[in-house]
């Protein structure tokens, strides 16, 4: 792999582009070296001599299916008529790990004319574990040369070639530019998980026509061989790369008969007949949601203590978004050589391969938020996983022998109601922030631009409507002052425009924190474990509702140094409350670097609660609801829906009689078995009259409510004009009285 990189910098600042494939086929060629002439070969990223670890983990990388198709892949690279290429491969087969690598091999050959490699990943955990791992095979410094940018953490720097990013972050980039960004090679991974992000700029991307751009830029789109026909059409037939099976073969899957009523119970029953057995082999067990990956974790770890097995007992690790950077430890090797049993949902289908599992037990479901744009909330969707996903969970137990591949639920279940793709996010996701962005790079018409899979009309229409309500369009349907203002934030456009309308209120001081609670840590996620817990709670919650309750909550986590044991005793997310802390800073510095006015704290004032409670109405106007009969029924305003608050609302937990607030403002209603609004503080509905536009009432449906509001508006209009008389009627008679005098 590296010899003759000695002299490349220098050769290919020179070389012409119609010899570039030759000189990458023998970079593909010579790849012999051994870790005993270590000393005579110089990384040409950091000009240091290669580690004999780094010939280790060569020899693991060669093993890999997608080595053989190493030298075709920079041919195409190079000679693309359109400067896309595809790669297509099973999960597990490298691609992740090797493309990005041969990409800055590419670029550095090209002398890094633009700028660097960008490697996009749905997930930030994922672009973070990337990271992790390229930098360790390419013996380079993380942050250094190769770094990665996900939300509230960038660790980069000026000498970054390699970046691993995630496709969200990099989407408000190039909204935020002309063209489509500083980078020589664009790497779209894992394109078949059909984030809105990744879509999004696959559009933004052939819209730009990269033949046409200088510099001759590349974009490398990674995905599951289930998904490259759509995307082989889209792209217009470009080059595809066809990554070779690997070794080995696919177990059988073995299906239950039934669907257990209890999956965790059967996906743990699971576990513990294979260790009874002894089975070589990691375990990977995949169910629906956090929670139920929690119980399972929690039971086991209890259960494996007692087996009688030799050796150490199986470690216990659950891998999902809420873990963190903690989910590296599923990578680490265990001393003691003892079993490891992953538990984890959706976000391992296709990324974090781990190449010593053996045994695959699959509940075939997947808990998602789908966004319903006519009532403006979110479901909690339990549904079957597509059939790409299905076969990409099988493929993790390939091996010679195969491993075992336990599905808990019979075959014509997923023959019968599983979709052969995952479904689009773009099609299932709050498309306001989309068309904002969108409306950013000019775009005039969302519905213009280039979808894989084009949006709902009504979704889009009413994404448009939002933003028009909360004023960030003009007259013409672009965006307002206000609006490119609200698309500078990495923030819900209703909750920007809040942090915004907290200027003019003089309390940015309480809704920055608030603003990055409400991102990153949203207050208690689960019941109180015993009755101290429960006190500790009620102790930080507060008077005035939810959204005061968060802001209480990170200034006595602030004011107890951060402290770990003291967000458990609370039973509070400690990573989650570090998240907040970090965004909260990056909020702060983008608001002085756009000059816009801070305040001084002084949460707890009478005067404080109201411009508060006016900066939450400013953004939040379309999240308003009533009780309805006192009960705590809430009739939502923009539609006829009827919702109780969450269990973990502060309302619910006071002593009784305490009545429910008669008007409240919500952070987010979900569709559930009990439709619950979530952060939740009570507002007085001359607020509402005050700060919401005319037409926005005017336009709510028929109601009980809309009637009170619109009455109460021409109440406070004719105490405003009657108001006005009688100053400009004082202010006559003052001035005939001079004159008399």
């Amino acid at each position: 792999m590296v010899q003759g990189f000695n002299d490349y910098p220098t050769f290919c600042r020179s070389c012409q582009s119609a010899t570039m494939a030759s000189q990458l086929l023998r970079l593909a060629e010579e790849s012999g070296l051994s870790p005993g002439e270590s000393e005579l070969a110089v990384n040409p990223f950091d000009g240091l001599p290669f580690s004999s670890h780094y010939y280790e983990l060569l020899e693991q990388r060669r093993a890999l299916p997608i080595w053989a198709a190493r030298f075709i892949f920079l041919e195409q690279l190079e000679s693309s008529p359109n400067g896309v290429v595809l790669v297509s491969g099973e999960p597990g087969s490298g691609k992740s790990t090797q493309i990005p690598q041969w990409c800055a091999e590419f670029a550095l050959a090209r002398g890094f004319q633009k700028g660097r490699v960008t490697v996009t990943q749905p997930y930030p955990l994922a672009a973070l574990s990337l990271a992790l791992r390229v930098a360790d095979e390419m013996d380079l410094t993380l942050g250094h040369e190769v770094g990665y940018s996900i939300p509230q953490e960038d660790c980069t720097g000026p000498h970054t070639l390699l970046r691993f990013c995630w496709d969200r972050l990099l989407l408000q980039e190039v909204a935020s530019t002309r063209g489509t960004g500083a980078w020589d090679v664009l790497v779209l991974d894992e394109a078949q998980e059909r984030s809105v992000a990744s879509d999004l700029l696959q559009g933004l991307l052939r819209d730009a026509r990269l033949g046409n751009l200088p510099d001759d830029p590349r974009v490398v789109v990674v995905t599951d061989p289930a998904f490259e026909p759509k995307l082989q059409a889209f792209w217009g037939d470009p080059p595809i790369v066809h990554v070779p099976r690997g070794p080995g073969r696919c177990p059988t899957p073995i299906y239950r008969d039934t669907v257990p009523t209890d999956r965790v119970e059967a996906a743990c029953q699971a576990v513990l007949e294979l260790c009874r057995k002894e089975a070589p082999g990691d375990v990977l067990v995949y169910l629906p949601s956090e929670e139920e990956i929690s119980l399972c974790c929690e039971f086991l770890s209890r259960e494996v203590g007692t087996l009688a097995v030799p050796g150490h007992p199986p470690r216990v690790l659950p891998l999902h978004p809420g873990r963190g950077q903690a989910v590296q430890a599923v990578y680490e090797d265990t001393d003691s050589g003892a079993r490891k049993v992953v538990v984890t949902h959706w976000l391992a289908d296709f990324s974090f391969s781990l190449s010593s599992i053996r045994h695959v037990i699959d509940s075939g479901l997947e808990l998602r938020s789908v966004y319903n744009p006519q009532i403006r909330a979110e479901s909690q969707m339990l549904r079957p996983i597509s059939k790409c996903q299905a076969e990409a969970r099988q493929v993790r137990a390939r091996g010679d022998p195969p491993g075992s591949c336990l599905c808990l639920y019979p075959k014509s279940f997923q023959e019968l109601e599983a979709p052969p793709l995952p479904q689009p996010r773009m099609c299932e996701e709050n498309l306001s922030p989309l068309v904002l962005l969108l409306k950013r790079r000019q775009i005039a018409e969302p519905g213009d631009c280039h979808f894989l899979d084009r949006p709902a009309p009504e979704a889009l229409m009413q994404a448009l409507e939002d933003l028009d309500y909360l004023a960030a369009l003009d007259d013409e349907g672009d965006l307002s002052d206000l609006g490119v203002i609200l698309s500078e934030f990495p923030l819900p456009p209703e909750l920007a425009k809040a942090l915004l309308a907290s200027c003019e209120f003089d309390c940015v001081h309480e809704m920055l924190t608030l603003a990055a609670m409400l991102t990153a840590a949203p207050g208690f996620t689960r019941p109180p474990l015993c009755a101290e817990e429960a006190a500790l709670r009620r102790a930080l919650e507060h008077a005035d509702g939810d959204h005061s309750s968060l802001i209480q909550v990170y200034e006595a986590f602030i004011q107890n140094g951060a402290d770990k044991a003291w967000c458990q005793t609370r039973g509070l997310n400690w990573a989650a409350l570090c998240q907040a802390q970090k965004l909260r800073g990056e909020l702060l510095e983008l608001m002085q670097r756009i000059e816009l006015p801070l305040s001084q704290p002084a949460f707890g004032s009478e005067k404080n609660r109201r411009d508060l409670q006016k900066a939450l109405v400013s953004g939040y106007f379309l999240k308003v609801a009533r009780d309805t009969d006192g009960a705590g029924n809430y009739l939502l305003l923009t539609h006829k829906h009827v919702a109780q608050l969450s269990p973990y609302c502060c309302y619910r937990s006071r002593r009784a009689p305490a009545r429910p607030p008669p008007w409240v403002i919500y952070h987010s209603f979900s569709i559930s078995k009990d439709n619950c609004l979530s952060i939740v503080s009570e507002i007085q509905p001359q607020m509402l009259v005050e700060l919401a536009p005319p037409y926005f009432l005017s336009n709510l449906p028929p109601s009980e409510s809309r009637d009170f509001l619109n009455q109460l508006r021409e109440e406070m209009a004719a105490s405003s004009t009657a108001s006005t008389e009688s100053e400009s009627s004082s202010t006559q008679e003052f001035g005939d009285a001079c004159v008399l005098q």
